[in-house]
C-alpha cells in the first residue's frame, strides 16, 4: 500500500463535475476495452495502480481505475493536477517514464513521487486525432519496476492510440445520432405545419368561392363575369393544391391516403378532363394523347387523375417548350398502363434515384420554381384489374 492520505492536502475531494467533464468520465467507461487494458498493464509491468485520467490545465480526474495497492482513488475522484506529473506530461506532450524514482536524476527530488509515494511510474499521453490532449494512460507503484523498455512503452503508447480511438468513434456516433434527431424533429415539426396550413387555407378557400358563387347571381357584365370565372377556377386550383399538401401531410406523419377505390371505375372521362384542363391552361403547347381504355379498372378515379395532373404538368413546365408532351392509357390482359413522356435532356442517374423524394429539386434552366422534375423518359402506371388486388 502507498503510504499517502488522500483526503488531505495532497487531493482533492470529489466534487461537482461539469457536463463535458461527467461525459468524458461516462465515455471512457463506455470503452469495452479499458478495463482490460488497466490490467493488462499492471500484469505486464508487476506494477499495482493503473489509471485512464482526464488532464486539463485545472484539473486531473480519474476516468477508469485498477487499483491493487489500495491508492484510493475511484472513477471521478481528483488529485490536485498541479501535484501530478500529469500536469507537466499535458504541457510537453511527452510521456514520462521513471524505473526508480530514487535512482532517476530527474525526479529524485520532484515533489509528486514523495507526496504519493511512488518509486516507479509511466504515463504516456492519450491524444486525439485532430491534435486534441486528453489525458494519459498511466500506472504507478510503490516498488521499483522496470518499464523504461521499448516494449513496454510502446505497449503503452499502443494502449493510448486505442482508448484515443475510440473516444473518437463514440463522438462521431454521437454527432451523427443527433444529426439525424435534429433532422427528424425538423421533419416532423415542418410537416405538421405543413398540416396545419393546409388545413386552415380551406375556410378562406370556402369563404372566396361561396362569394363568387353569389356574385354569379348578379347581374354582371361580360367582362366581370370573365373575371369572376378565373377567380373561381384559382380557387379550385388553390384547394387541389391544398388537398395535395394534406396529402402529403398525412403520408409522412402515418396517416396514409384514403382511397375510394371502384371495382369497375371508369377512368377514361376523368384521364381526358385532366387533358382538357391543361390544354386550357397551355395554349401555346401540344398534349398528345392515345387512350385506349376498353373496361373498367380497380381503382380510385379521382386519385389517377391526381398523378396525371402532375405527372403532365411537371412535362410541361420543365421539359422541352418546342416539343409535345405524350400521354398514354391503355388496358390489356394484366392491367392498366398510363405513360406520360416528354422532350428533353435526360435525367442524370444520380438525380434519378431521389427524383420522387418529396420537396427534391434540381437545378435547372427552367424559369418554373417547380419542386419535382419529370420524367423525360415514359413513366409508367401499373394497376391490376381484379378488385382483390393492390
Amino acid at each position: 500500500m502507498i503510504a499517502t492520505n488522500l483526503e488531505g492536502s495532497s487531493a482533492a475531494a470529489t466534487t461537482e463535475l461539469p457536463a463535458d467533464l461527467k461525459a468524458d468520465i461516462l465515455a471512457i467507461g463506455r470503452i469495452d476495452a479499458v478495463p482490460t487494458i488497466l490490467d493488462v498493464v499492471c500484469r505486464t509491468t508487476g506494477m499495482g495502480f493503473a489509471a485512464v485520467a482526464r488532464v486539463t490545465e485545472s484539473r486531473w480526474i480519474a476516468c477508469a481505475v485498477r487499483d491493487n495497492i489500495s491508492f484510493g482513488l475511484k472513477p471521478g475522484d481528483e488529485l490536485k493536477v498541479e501535484t501530478t506529473i500529469c500536469d507537466e506530461i499535458r504541457a510537453s506532450g511527452h510521456g514520462v517514464v521513471i524505473d526508480h524514482v530514487a535512482e532517476d536524476p530527474a525526479f529524485r527530488d520532484h515533489r509528486t513521487p514523495a507526496m504519493y509515494g511512488f518509486q516507479s511510474y509511466i504515463s504516456i499521453p492519450i491524444v486525439l486525432a485532430d491534435g486534441t490532449f486528453f489525458g494519459t494512460l498511466c500506472a504507478i507503484d510503490p516498488h521499483p519496476a522496470k518499464v523504461n523498455t521499448p516494449e513496454v512503452v510502446n505497449m503503452f503508447k499502443l494502449f493510448a492510440s486505442l482508448i484515443a480511438f475510440h473516444l473518437q468513434v463514440q463522438e462521431r456516433v454521437a454527432t451523427s445520432e443527433a444529426a439525424l434527431l435534429n433532422h427528424q424533429q425538423a421533419d416532423e415539426i415542418r410537416e405538421q405545419f405543413i398540416a396545419v396550413l393546409a388545413h386552415d387555407l380551406r375556410n378562406p378557400l370556402a369563404s372566396i368561392d361561396a362569394g363568387m358563387r353569389l356574385l354569379l347571381k348578379e347581374p354582371l357584365n361580360e367582362k366581370s363575369m370573365t373575371y369572376v370565372g378565373l377567380l373561381q377556377n384559382s380557387v379550385k386550383r388553390m384547394a387541389t393544391l391544398t388537398d395535395d399538401v394534406l396529402d402529403f401531410a398525412r403520408a409522412r406523419l402515418g396517416g396514409g391516403f384514403k382511397l375510394k377505390r371502384s371495382a369497375d371505375a371508369q377512368l377514361l372521362p376523368a384521364l381526358e378532363q385532366v387533358v382538357n384542363e391543361l390544354r386550357a391552361a397551355w395554349p401555346d403547347r401540344v398534349i398528345q394523347t392515345d387512350f385506349a381504355i376498353n373496361r373498367g379498372i380497380n381503382s380510385d378515379p379521382a386519385r389517377i387523375a391526381q398523378l396525371l395532373s402532375n405527372l403532365v404538368g411537371n412535362a410541361l413546365k420543365h421539359g422541352d417548350g418546342n416539343s409535345s408532351v405524350r400521354v398514354s392509357a391503355a388496358t390489356d390482359s394484366e392491367g392498366f398502363e398510363l405513360s406520360v413522356a416528354n422532350g428533353g435532356a435526360p435525367i442524370a442517374p444520380a438525380v434519378i434515384e431521389r427524383l420522387f423524394q418529396p420537396f427534391f429539386r434540381v437545378a435547372h434552366q427552367s424559369t418554373y420554381e417547380g419542386l419535382v422534375w419529370a420524367s423525360t423518359s415514359p413513366r409508367k402506371l401499373r394497376a391490376p384489374t381484379t378488385a382483390s388486388s393492390r
